[in-house]
């Protein structure tokens, strides 16, 4: 088990390769699930969800799938999925399905699932695939979960949808122009961040080199008993 590969696999979706800040990926439930926190929230774990287990399958039959098929096959699997998703939903969540029908269907060709089938799952074991879904599908669930708060407050001035006192509704926030212009903001903040870390991560490297060197010649100045 490789240890450094599973760090990288695990960060990745949450910060390298986040569908939705980094990659830009299933922007149409972004925009569109993003209204409250709730509905942000569901909307990533049923993705998550249909991400780890499509993942898994797709790792397991990847030996077994004719490559001229293997598109349609990744979407057989990812519909299996979604199927429950929307039986689990049907069954104990009636209300949030009705409100969320169209889009949790929509999962079946959602790009993030399916291109994480093609790049990764279908050339990697099944532990890694398992872990890269969950990561793909926390960035993604974190990232809808950021702007629906933004996207709440703003429009109905609660969070999870209790009201703040003394904070009043703005009317238009709640449009997906209004949408639109949030998850730019968040996306070019986010990117800010990840790059200052990034070079306050090469500066302390470059500071750390100079040091190194010197402990290199001070070994090599010691003589040999």
């Amino acid at each position: 088990m490789d240890k450094a590969k599973i760090k990288e696999t695990f960060l990745g979706g949450i910060i390298k390769n986040n569908p939705t800040f980094v990659l830009v990926l299933g922007t149409c439930p972004t925009i569109a699930m993003t209204t409250t926190l709730f509905q942000a929230f569901a909307m990533g774990v049923a993705t998550m969800f249909v991400l780890i287990f499509s993942n898994l399958f797709v790792s397991l039959l990847r030996n077994l799938i004719p490559d001229k098929v293997r598109i349609p096959c990744y979407i057989v699997i990812i519909s299996t999925f979604v199927i429950i998703v929307q039986m689990v939903m049907q069954r104990f969540m009636p209300d949030l399905y009705s409100t969320m029908r169209a889009f949790i269907a929509l999962i079946v060709v959602n790009c993030i699932i399916l291109a994480r089938a093609e790049s990764f799952a279908s050339c990697n074991k099944p532990l890694y695939s398992v872990l890269d879904g969950f990561s793909i599908g926390l960035g993604f669930t974190g990232a809808l979960c950021l702007i629906g708060i933004v996207r709440e407050f703003l429009a109905g001035g609660s969070f999870a949808g209790i009201a703040i006192p003394g904070f009043p509704a703005m009317s238009g926030t709640g449009a997906s122009a209004f949408g639109f212009i949030v998850f730019g903001c968040m996306m070019a903040l986010f990117n800010f961040v990840i790059q200052k870390l990034n070079e306050r991560k090469e500066k302390m490297k470059r500071a750390a080199l100079p040091l190194a060197e010197d402990r290199v010649e001070e070994l090599k100045e010691v003589p040999e008993k």
